[in-house]
């Protein structure tokens, strides 16, 4: 069985992304961290050596070959165990990030995680993201989510946090299209306009997952987010 590091170098050149021996080892650190805090508490399903560098580490790391995240603001929504967030800014340390999830004990896992990674500059939020919107509406260059939520739920959460000119990339699998296509009205409402879909295949497996990149055209109205309650109840 290959190792995790043989994996990501592997993948890594599939995806024609540069990985430093900086990032292997922090990914290195990152898996530990994990599996072991994954004894404890409840942050990932997916486990082992080949199954974490594949299904997350270079799942998420493929976004770099869709959008420039080098000295970019990045916001990642609903980050959960920190994915796509922390995976990206390992492989892309000149980013800015932060990351958000409303579980505060996600969070702390990823204040400790950061600090042993040596990112005293991720900024670890816990909070919900129709609340955080109020404190940093419009101030990121690119919002990423990796959440299970429909795409219309998600641009309303996601979109008021990019800024004018910015973008939202949402993961979303194989096939996006009829969700993409409910999700229109959603975000033309919130300011966005749908620029590019990729689709993409997970280096070493036969996985197929979606890159929706959504430009922000213009300011998102103030009467957006709502509260999770009218979201979730009436959805745009």
């Amino acid at each position: 069985m290959n190792t995790l590091e043989e994996v990501l170098q592997t993948g890594f050149e599939t995806l024609g992304l540069p990985l430093t021996e900086e990032a292997l080892a922090r990914y290195r650190l990152y898996f530990h961290t994990l599996e072991e805090k994954n004894r404890v508490m409840n942050l990932t399903a997916i486990t082992g050596e080949t199954e974490v560098a594949q299904l997350h580490f270079l799942d998420c790391a493929a976004l770099l070959c869709f959008a420039e995240m080098r000295g970019k603001t990045v916001y990642d929504i609903g980050t959960g165990a920190g994915f796509p967030g922390l995976s990206l800014k390992i492989a892309c340390p000149e980013m800015n990030l932060m990351l958000l999830d409303s579980l505060d004990k996600r969070i702390a896992f990823l204040r400790e995680t950061c600090s042993m990674l040596g990112f005293g500059n991720v900024e670890c939020v816990h909070a919900r993201a129709e609340e955080a919107a109020k404190d940093y509406r419009e101030t990121a260059d690119v919002v990423t989510s990796r959440a299970v939520a429909g795409l219309n739920v998600l641009a309303e959460l996601c979109l008021p946090f990019v800024k004018e000119g910015g973008l939202f990339l949402a993961m979303k699998g194989p096939s996006y299209e009829e969700e993409l296509e409910q999700a229109k009205p959603a975000i033309k409402a919130l300011g966005g306009k749908t620029e590019k879909c990729f689709l993409y295949t997970i280096p070493g497996t036969e996985i197929q997952h979606s890159a929706l990149l959504v430009r922000k055209i213009r300011k998102t109205p103030e009467n957006y987010p709502r509260r999770w309650a009218q979201i979730k109840k009436n959805p745009l």
